[in-house]
């Protein structure tokens, strides 16, 4: 891995700022950061700002200065750059506009959602996931896929605090409680709070079409081409980031064994035809990579 920084010209906070990539690893670059006691607060999708008093001190930790120029080359050429239309102020605004096109008769529960997806404390299950969920939703249903099963979109991970199994359950009350009464068609918040609750085990009725689809776009991540990977799995390491290294490794790899050693790892023909064979390729890659470490 090479670390680069770029001159400190960005202005904010009554000072400048330089940038800090990784032409490798997201992963590895929170690890040259916490060695240089930059806070992971300063971190923005793809890079690092770093104030221009601690330019010379990442020079000297083994940061390569270039250019603004070159350094987007870089971040480029890495697959670890986000587009703009992933960055936080986007995707809020993509995901409304997506709310709204949809339920415009319910504007303050698109806007409640919005706000429970994008809480602090969220890494991984923040808004990024759930517009790609809506993304791989669309994909499996070209265009057209159910009330029901948006809204469970909405709601799957609606309740995050970490607590697996009961995270889903809290979700699926919350969709019970929401989507109830005389606003919503007979039967809308069961129906969605039976969709949500598909997604503890992931083990959909193969006659249910929504379960299927549901499932498989909120794993669709794994069949992301190398970029989108990286970005999930740094993701992922960084919610865990109170389990320490050696402890997550093994978690991890067991988990993702596990995945390698279902017979599909979609359920919907058009899921496995998207995004299975590459999906394997990025689990066994990662499992070579966690056992390496």
């Amino acid at each position: 891995m090479t670390v680069y920084i770029d001159p400190p010209r960005w202005p904010a906070h009554g000072t400048v700022f330089s940038h800090l990539v990784s032409d490798t690893s997201v992963e590895e670059l929170h690890e040259f950061a916490r060695g240089l006691g930059v806070s992971e607060r300063a971190f923005d999708r793809d890079h690092y700002d770093v104030p221009a008093h601690r330019h010379a001190d990442a020079v000297a930790a083994g940061a390569r200065a270039v250019d603004g120029k070159e350094l987007v080359r870089v971040l480029i050429r890495s697959g670890l750059r986000v587009p703009a239309r992933r960055r936080p102020a986007k995707l809020a605004a993509t995901l409304t506009r997506r709310w709204a096109h949809r339920f415009p008769e319910h504007p303050q529960l698109g806007a409640e959602l919005l706000a429970r997806w994008s809480e602090s404390h969220r890494v991984y299950h923040g808004p990024e996931h759930l517009l790609n969920v809506l993304e791989g939703i669309d994909r499996l249903t070209r265009g057209a896929p159910s009330a029901e099963l948006v809204l469970a979109a909405w709601f799957h991970d609606a309740v995050y605090d970490g607590r697996a199994g009961q995270d889903e359950r809290d979700s699926a009350e919350l969709a019970r409680q929401r989507l109830s009464g005389p606003d919503w068609p007979a039967n809308t918040g069961q129906r969605v709070a039976d969709l949500v609750l598909v997604t503890v085990d992931h083990c959909p009725d193969p006659r249910d079409l929504d379960a299927c689809r549901l499932v498989d776009a909120d794993l669709s991540v794994l069949g992301g081409d190398n970029e989108e990977y990286e970005r999930y799995r740094s993701t992922v390491r960084r919610e865990y980031a109170h389990v320490p290294d050696e402890q997550f490794r093994a978690g991890r790899a067991e988990i993702l064994r596990g995945l390698l050693a279902k017979d599909t790892l979609f359920h919907d023909p058009r899921a496995v035809t998207l995004w299975e064979g590459r999906a394997r390729e990025n689990l066994e890659r990662e499992i070579t990579q966690l056992v390496a470490a």
